[in-house]
């Protein structure tokens, strides 16, 4: 049995440091780097999860070509379960041109591709609830599977025990809360950014009232990715946490947000309570930054550890 399975969208991203500014029509700009990083929620979030000693599958789709070639080697590399990663005949893979600003935001030019063709039939159902922890990472841009078809995988994933986690995107179709809905109500642990939470509540502006809304919506738990600001949790038992960032020289952001959850999913694969998941989802997420990629930075369980263990005593 696996720990922890990431469904959800499989992307190749090319990633360029620094881009401020795009070159004129016609013409050629110079970066100091550019690298090719395997992408995507469900990548990100499954390929941090085994960085940490966690067994994982990732479940997704890709296409035949060279970005799903890159991507599968990629997983396999980690030791992480790829026999649900259907490969698309017609579909290319999905791919992101990342642009990282000199500050270390980034911008995105997005193909959808094979992600848009992911839909039930290519789930191998008894294999994807032989797990612990099933994690959706991506909904909103999985349109053959958002909506109904979420609720109905963890409705099912709940009866038969599994743990349940959520984690979006942006949706770009502005559907946000009335595509998303039907999940909620079967969601242990849902992890999106404020930004988008603050969308699927319909604008409102705290991270308390967010986070509220959410769990009026059926979610037991809330945690909200408040970037430099830390992040905000709330249950439905009416628990609440605040957690500052862990201060690192910050290289790249690609990825932090999802380095978050596979922490914090790799806390509840230990069986440690919300604060114990929290700090450590802290820690992982701080380690993302500091090296260009979306995983590259992400340390060992032990290193990570030793990693807060340092910071947390610098505080005292």
């Amino acid at each position: 049995m696996n720990e922890v399975t990431c469904l959800g969208i499989l992307v190749a991203d090319v990633v360029g440091k620094p881009i401020d500014t795009l070159p004129a029509r016609g013409r050629l700009s110079l970066v100091d780097r550019m690298e090719l990083h395997s992408g995507g929620c469900a990548a990100n979030t499954g390929v941090g999860l085994a960085r940490l000693g966690v067994k994982t599958a990732i479940v997704g789709k890709v296409g035949k070509d060279g970005f799903g070639d890159f991507l599968v080697n990629q997983f396999d590399h980690y030791g992480i379960d790829t026999t649900g990663v259907a490969r698309d005949e017609t579909s290319a893979t999905s791919s992101t041109m990342v642009l990282v600003h000199g500050d270390g935001e980034r911008s995105f030019i997005h193909y959808l591709g094979a992600n848009a063709t992911l839909c039930a039939a290519d789930l191998d159902l008894a294999k994807l609830y032989d797990t612990k922890i099933l994690h959706v990472a991506g909904a909103l841009v999985m349109p053959s599977i958002d909506g109904e078809p979420t609720g109905e995988l963890l409705k099912e994933a709940r009866n038969r025990g599994v743990i349940t986690a959520l984690d979006t995107v942006w949706d770009a179709t502005g559907a946000w809360m009335s595509k998303l809905a039907p999940a909620l109500p079967y969601t242990d642990y849902f992890l999106p950014s404020y930004e988008e939470a603050r969308m699927l509540a319909g604008g409102l502006d705290t991270p308390e009232d967010v986070a509220s809304f959410l769990i009026d919506a059926g979610v037991k738990c809330v945690g909200l990715k408040l970037g430099e600001k830390g992040c905000y949790f709330k249950t439905e038992a009416g628990d609440c946490l605040k957690l500052p960032i862990l201060p690192v020289n910050a290289i790249d952001a690609l990825g932090a947000g999802d380095a978050f959850v596979a922490g914090f999913l790799a806390g509840l694969v230990r069986g440690w309570d919300l604060e114990e998941c929290a700090r450590f989802a802290v820690a992982v997420g701080a380690s993302c930054v500091t090296a260009l990629g979306a995983t590259t930075g992400i340390k060992s369980f032990d290193e990570t550890m030793n990693f807060l263990k340092m910071f947390e005593e610098a505080r005292g």
